[in-house]
């Protein structure tokens, strides 16, 4: 991460213009249906039950939020549902049903037990992933290849000791961490991340801003470049539970997230999904739709191209076993599949 900074003019405005954006009225459209209004309508009471959105907002929002309410519910209740500035649209239907899941996904991370990890000990990771790799030939065309594999890592708990790799069964050790950020962040930066969801977001979108914002060169836009950045995070480190949830609360707030009913990851397990969509391409969260831990990650074609059909899976991750072990090289075996869905884990 090159720039952490929450408090600079520039993300203040475009903070505020998100706001704004939330707050106006949508342009004319069609009469929503009775039942569209009446889900509208319930996701956006259960979103003001909460303390938290008008805990967050200063004075001055809070007074204009106050007379959006006195003036129409109808135009509040278009207001709330009204996506911010994407590459993917959800329809509100599809965005209430996301938050719904993403907020019981972060209640389940908080109940899940961990114990305190100590600065002497090591995070432990092992993932199985498929990719697709493309390469140009010298007649000019695409060829495509498949590649998996299965990843053991230990890494310092505060960073600053060696690590472990082990890969496809070699080992090679794995440098201390000599610069945490959230791009590749140890066990101890994650703790100390704020664990209310708006300030993690801000801090998030941020980090989005200065890497992939105007004059970077990226087309997938600070929306999309969050969520690909909290399922890089969810996916490749070992999180403290709050520090979990506090993502999953994040990650229901970015606009144009969706719900995939049936997924499947990298060792054949099935679990419900979140998703957006970008670039032709849907990039999705897997969980266990029983215990709702994080089965893994997939990213699918949805156009024929050089990466194949439309529907054809780009890449998957599985995340087999986590946690925090003594010593680079001791393991912590994966727990038995809980899912009456879920398939048999890939052999170690």
């Amino acid at each position: 991460m090159s720039n952490t900074r929450t408090d600079h003019s520039e993300w203040n405005e475009h903070c505020e213009r998100r706001e704004l954006a939330r707050l106006l009225p949508p342009p004319p459209h069609p009469e929503p249906s009775p039942s569209q209004l009446a889900l509208r309508r319930d996701f956006l009471l259960a979103e003001f039950a909460r303390p938290r959105p008008f805990a967050a907002l200063t004075a001055r929002w809070r007074g204009l939020v106050a007379v959006t309410v006195i003036a129409t519910a109808a135009a509040l209740t278009a207001v709330a549902l009204t996506p911010g500035s994407s590459s993917s649209h959800a329809s509100p239907a599809e965005s209430a049903a996301s938050a719904e899941l993403l907020n019981r996904i972060a209640q389940a991370a908080h109940n899940r037990p961990q114990p305190p990890a100590q600065d002497s000990q090591f995070t432990y990771l092992w993932t199985v992933t498929h990719f697709k790799a493309l390469t140009e030939t010298p007649e000019g065309t695409m060829t495509r290849t498949d590649t998996t594999e299965v990843v053991e890592r230990w890494t310092a708990v505060d960073g600053n000791r060696e690590g472990l790799l082990r890969r496809d069964g070699a080992d090679e050790p794995l440098p201390s961490v000599t610069h945490s950020a959230l791009d590749s962040p140890t066990y101890r930066l994650l703790a100390t991340l704020p664990t209310d969801p708006d300030a993690l977001l801000k801090l998030i979108y941020a980090d989005a801003v200065a890497n992939h914002g105007p004059g970077s060169g990226s087309t997938t836009g600070p929306d999309h470049e969050a969520f690909i950045a909290i399922g890089d995070i969810l996916r490749s480190s070992v999180v403290p539970p709050q520090t979990g949830s506090a993502l999953y609360r994040a990650a229901a707030r970015i606009p144009g997230v969706v719900t995939v009913n049936d997924s499947v990851d990298a060792t054949g397990r099935h679990g419900v999904a979140v998703a957006r969509v970008n670039d032709g391409r849907r990039f999705e969260w897997i969980f266990d739709p029983t215990t709702l831990a994080l089965l893994g990650t997939r990213t699918v074609a949805l156009s024929d191209g050089p990466w194949g059909r439309s529907g054809d899976e780009v890449g998957s991750t599985a995340v087999l076993a986590q946690g925090i072990v003594g010593a680079p090289g001791e393991p912590i075996p994966p727990e038995p599949a809980k899912s009456s869905q879920s398939a048999n884990s890939a052999s170690h």
